[in-house]
């Protein structure tokens, strides 16, 4: 075993790749380094694949669907596997919870609570795996014969996960792809790769055949690799809009199936009957949540001109009261953003604003108590166009914009006047307001009075926020393929 983060999370293998139900060495020596956003210091290291080992994980993949029994199990037996994996899972959350801290720097409650939320929409994939229609008789245009409408397994995905919630995007992705009766290769993030491999050993505790669940990973170069794979039936991408587009081209080019989550910047809606403080108090610790680092995030703040400027003060008054620190500190609310990279991409969105024109309220640097670390102060900008690039382009931060609307049409108009279309709410207290506007504004979901993504239901964007929908009954949907079976008469008992 080699311990991570003072022995917080201890990993049996990361110098190799969990691939075909065994751990195998790379094709390469070359690794990939974790650094700590807390101290930029190196924690640690694991594997970084070639594209021989993403040739192999393919082979794997591709025999176990082709020849293995997993997809010819009944879905009530691969949502008991998926069950049993969940078991292992939850008597190493708290690793799981410390991989995210210590690779991402978001607090550890908040780590705590989405590990045991993730591992919970897992449970709901497992229990509903044998509810779905998997085959269902139809009316035939044919007289005489019987048609029938069967859910077949897709084949072999490539779930390519993101770095700024790691464990949270293969709850997503693996369970409903298991339900389905793919095969699966996960390829985590290179900053953030432990909880695949903490999946990997949960899964080889469980005994799933070999090839079902198979985890390496690799570079951008690599992954580009692995989409462009053949043998590669479907790709399910959690990442930015630039990625996505790259990724569906590639898809299309070769007809391969594909689910894109991608970015986007969330309008919230204030109408005039719901009181400011209460908007700002449920406002401003979502905007910090995880650093502002989720794609969900609400961060176009649409107020009326006559209520703009006592908005923008009281929100900067809740935002400057934010506690920046040590992400296991209990009194912490907001940790580091992730890797510098993203604190160079932040600031440099900021200070383009600023030269721009546009008005900084608070914030816009590190904080000064922080000699390192990826630490980056609650931003506020007012008096924003919609049009500037600070409105219409992803951040990736906590950074937030308040553009004042006309009137209700208005406010409409600036929420949809995006590239994207993922979250979005409306405060009011009127619940049919809530609703008309819900339906006019175009976003894969719509909550009242906060942000509230559900994936009980279904996740997804309109626009260049992504194709498909993740999360509900809906999730196993995209890892199927509908299939239309015509018979001269109904089947016996035993062919059923």
């Amino acid at each position: 075993m080699v311990d991570f983060f003072g022995g917080k999370v201890s990993v049996s293998h990361p110098d190799k790749f969990y691939i075909g139900g065994e751990w195998v060495q790379p094709a390469s020596g070359k690794r990939l380094e974790l650094v700590s956003p807390v101290t930029e210091e190196v924690t640690g290291t694991v594997a970084e694949a070639t594209e021989a080992d993403v040739d192999r994980a393919v082979a794997a993949a591709r025999e176990a669907f082709d020849h293995g029994p997993w997809p010819r199990m009944t879905p009530a037996e691969r949502g008991g596997y998926l069950a049993r994996l969940n078991e292992k899972l939850k008597e190493r959350t708290d690793e799981l919870a410390h991989a995210w801290t210590g690779q991402g720097g978001a607090p550890f409650i908040m780590s705590q609570h989405s590990t045991q939320w993730s591992i919970g929409l897992m449970d709901f994939q497992a229990q509903i795996a044998d509810k779905h229609v998997w085959d269902e008789e139809r009316t035939s245009s044919y007289p005489g014969h019987v048609s029938m409408l069967v859910r077949e397994p897709v084949g072999v995905v490539a779930a390519i996960m993101p770095w700024n919630a790691p464990f949270f995007s293969v709850a997503v992705k693996l369970a409903p792809a298991l339900v389905a009766g793919c095969t699966v290769i996960l390829k985590p993030s290179p900053e953030t790769p432990l909880e695949a491999y903490i999946v990997a050993e949960c899964a080889e505790a469980v005994g799933f055949p070999a090839g079902v669940i198979n985890v390496l990973t690799a570079d951008r170069a690599v992954s580009d690799y692995l989409v462009h794979r053949p043998g590669v039936d479907k790709v399910s991408f959690t990442g930015s809009t630039a990625a996505g587009k790259r990724i569906g081209a590639v898809c299309a080019e070769r007809v391969a199936r594909v689910t894109l989550e991608l970015g986007g910047k969330g309008p919230a809606i204030v109408l005039d009957d719901f009181d400011i403080e209460m908007a700002t108090s449920i406002l401003a610790p979502t905007l910090t949540m995880a650093t502002g680092q989720f794609c969900a995030n609400l961060t176009r703040y649409l107020v009326s001109r006559e209520r703009h400027d006592a908005f923008v003060e009281s929100l900067a008054a809740k935002l400057k009261a934010v506690t920046i620190g040590d992400p296991y500190e209990p009194t912490t609310q907001m940790g580091p953003l992730s890797m510098k990279r993203q604190f160079d991409r932040v600031d440099g969105y900021v200070q383009k604003a600023v030269a721009d024109g546009a008005t900084l309220v608070m914030g816009g640097h590190r904080p000064p108590q922080f000699e390192r670390g990826y630490f980056y102060e609650p931003t506020l900008f007012a008096n924003v166009d919609n049009s500037s690039v600070i409105a219409q382009e992803e951040v990736f931060g906590p950074v937030v914009c308040v553009t004042a609307y006309e009137d209700l049409d208005d406010a409409i108009r600036l929420a949809n006047d995006t590239n994207y279309g993922l979250s979005a709410a409306v405060f009011t207290n009127d619940v049919d307001a809530a609703y008309r506007v819900a339906r006019s504004v175009h976003a894969g979901t719509v909550s009242q009075n906060s942000l509230r993504p559900d994936f009980a239901i279904a996740f997804g964007g309109f626009k260049q926020s992504g194709i498909g929908r993740e999360g509900g009954m809906e999730a196993v949907l995209p890892y199927l393929e509908t299939k239309t079976v015509v018979l001269t008469g109904s089947r016996t008992k035993q062919a059923a």
